[in-house]
Formats: structure tokens, sequence, C-alpha cells
């Protein structure tokens, strides 16, 4: 039964017509899709993205692939449910196995694309898909954890949560144990928020730490609290639509639902103290404004318009977040979004890549985050944004 009502309410999407005018550019083609269809252009393999020269099973195609379900599921344009389908049907073997994943890594990052995959799986059921869809699931029953229960970020990063790895690693879990039947994993999956929000949230300024060494052997971390030293946006951005999506799976009744809503309470609280009064949009390190070296980013700046807009909708939020909301969509579009010549849009000022530890090792200081490369058009702002763009339609 929780097969055809998903099934049932995947048909409804796609049939909703979007608009023929929009407030986000005054032409006939929403933004979500322009963005979409640019993407398409700029890497007509999916297999490449995030400027790849060879196939990779990673959590940026995951999102991307995920973000053009979505669009596809709004338009029912089938180019865009095409082109992650090629993706999983080019990386999964008729056996079922992943090419270039490795379980024995025990990486949290490659359980994300597990997401779009098992809405495919839900579309057009192959006994390969629901083989690879095992796997994932079967990485996270061993997968390291603290001693508290949560899941390390990698096997090569002992002991260390971040932000990042509740969206890679949650929402799967949550869609699994809802379409799967698995509600112990509920529990699993709201005690790793409990255990982010316990260790790494700053009640001076609202917002949360990047990473946490439950062992603070990290150079990186606070010998006190394990914390990492700054708050970097996209951490917050992946932790705000972790949460948010999670709650899509979680049932209205179960015990740890308000856990999960006060955490998103928090986040909202937290952004809107550090939006950019300005621009509407947020600073790659969060509580530094204008900082020498500082920039408005925005991979972060469109996860948390996302994050808004689908909670306010949801519920989760209360309408006096709607002003904040509009005006941060109203920044990321003057902000971040160019008109190429060849009539395709970019994304623009794009952190490429921030990180812990590691080799070269990244301390994760100010200066480590606002040095770390920029780019237009990298899929960790590209997915973030056709997805808040979707959600902002209502709005306009």
């Amino acid at each position: 039964m929780k097969n055809i009502l998903y099934l049932i309410g995947i048909v409804l999407l796609a049939s909703c017509t979007p608009p023929k005018e929009t407030a986000e550019n005054q032409t006939e083609t929403p933004l979500y899709v322009r963005m979409a269809d640019s993407e398409m252009k700029r890497t007509p393999d999916p297999r490449l993205l995030d400027f790849r020269d060879k196939p990779k099973w990673e959590y940026t195609n995951g999102l991307v692939c995920l973000s053009f379900f979505k669009v596809w599921a709004r338009t029912g344009e089938d180019r865009f449910l095409d082109y992650g389908k090629y993706y999983m049907d080019s990386m999964i073997t008729d056996e079922g196995k992943i090419l270039t994943y490795k379980l024995s890594d025990y990486n949290i990052d490659r359980i994300n694309p597990g997401r779009f995959l098992i809405e495919l799986n839900q579309l057009t059921p192959k006994p390969e898909y629901k083989v690879a869809i095992e796997t994932l699931r079967e990485q996270m029953r061993e997968h390291p954890r603290t001693s508290e229960g949560g899941f390390w970020h990698k096997k090569r990063y002992p002991s260390q949560m971040w932000l990042d790895g509740l969206y890679m690693g949650s929402p799967f879990l949550a869609q699994y144990a809802m379409l799967y039947d698995e509600p112990a994993l509920f529990d699993d999956v709201a005690n790793q928020f409990m255990l982010i929000d316990k260790h790494a949230y700053s009640k001076e300024t609202g917002l949360y730490y990047h990473g946490w060494d439950e062992s603070r052997e990290q150079k990186w971390a606070d010998p006190e609290t394990g914390l990492s030293p700054e708050f970097w946006g996209r951490a917050l951005g992946w932790f705000s639509m972790a949460v948010v999506d999670v709650l899509d799976y979680f049932p209205e009744d179960h015990p740890k639902r308000d856990s999960l809503l006060m955490i998103v309470n928090k986040i909202a609280l937290g952004i809107q103290k550090h939006q950019d009064p300005a621009s509407g949009v947020w600073w790659q390190v969060l509580d530094k404004a204008g900082k020498e070296g500082n920039y408005l980013e925005a991979s972060c700046s469109s996860m948390f318009t996302y994050f808004l807009a689908k909670s306010i909708q949801k519920g989760y939020l209360d309408s006096s977040y709607a002003p904040m909301t509009k005006k941060a969509y109203a920044g990321l579009i003057k902000e971040f979004i160019k008109e190429n010549e060849d009539g395709t849009i970019s994304l623009t000022n794009v952190c490429g890549v921030a990180g812990l530890g590691g080799d070269p090792y990244r301390e994760g200081t100010y200066e480590y985050y606002v040095g770390e490369i920029r780019r237009d058009n990298d899929p960790k702002g590209v997915g973030p944004f056709i997805m808040a763009s979707l959600w902002m339609e209502k709005f306009q």
C-alpha cells in the first residue's frame, strides 16, 4: 500500500502544470527548467558532472539527478528523468554492482545517490536497482560510529561527525525505512540529528559548527569541545536540507519527530540572524560578514532558501519567515544568476570544495574556508538552486 500511495503522489506531481508567467524572470520558462537545461548542455553526460573526466559514483551526481527528477515531477518533461536514468543505468551493472563504489571505504558521501535510485526503482523497478539499494543499506548497517551511535563521516575520518554527512546518509535511510518497512531506522536517523544538535550547536551564534571530533585528536578540533573552528555556510546548508528532507518520510506520530522540528526552528533562527541585510543571501563563513576575504556564496544561499521555502509550505515554520525567504530568493537571482550568450544561465560564486583533515591537511580555519577555489555551476550549488526554485514557485 505504501508503494502504491508513493507512486500516486509522483503521478500527481508530474501532472502539475507550471504557470506560464513567473516573477523570477517574466518569461514562460521557469528558472528551474532553464538551469536544468543549461546544465545538460554544459555536461551532456551525467557521469561527468562535477568537472570530471571519467565516471564516478558520487553524491554530487546524485544531488543533480535528484533535482532533475523533481523538475520532471513538476513538468512531466521526460528529458529530465532520462538524464538521471542514464546515470544510474550506466553506473549499475545488470547484476547490481555499482561501478567505482567500494563498500569497505565506509564513505557516507556514497550513500546520497541512493535517494534518486530509490525514486527510479519506484517508477521502473529493476532487480539490479534493488540490489544496488540494498548494497548501500548494507554499508550503513556496518558503518563505523561514535560511542553514542553517530555515523563517522568516513572510515578514514575516525570518530568525526560532519554536518555534511547528515544530508549524505539520513534522508536515504528515512526513505528506505518508509518504503521497505524498517521502522527501527527512524530512531537511528533521529539520533544522528540529536547528536549534532547536542555537540555542534552554538547558543551564542545560533549556528552549528562544521565538524565534531569525539576523540579530540584532530588538529582542527578544540581540545575541550572537539569542535572545528568556524561556521561554514554550506555545511549548515547540508544540515538544513537534511532535516526537512528526512521529515518527508518520518511518521507523524513518531516520538522524536518533535525533536527534528525543534532543530528546524533553531536553524531558521540562526540563519535569520546571519542573513546579509543588503543582499538577502549568506556569507561563506556565516558569522563574519564583511571580513576581508569573506564573500557571498551561492550554494549555502540556495540551500537555505530551499530549507525555508519548504519548511514554510510544509508547516514546519510559520509565515513570519516568508519575507526573509522571498528576499533570499530575490538575492540569489540578483547576486548569482548570470545570463550567457548562448541562452544558458549560470550560477556563479560557488565554493568548490571544503573539508576537514585529509591530505593535504585542512585545519578548518577562516583563511582556509575563504581561500578554497570558487567555481561557476558547481553541482553543489546547481542542484540546491533548482530545488529552491521549485519550492519558490508557489511564493511568486
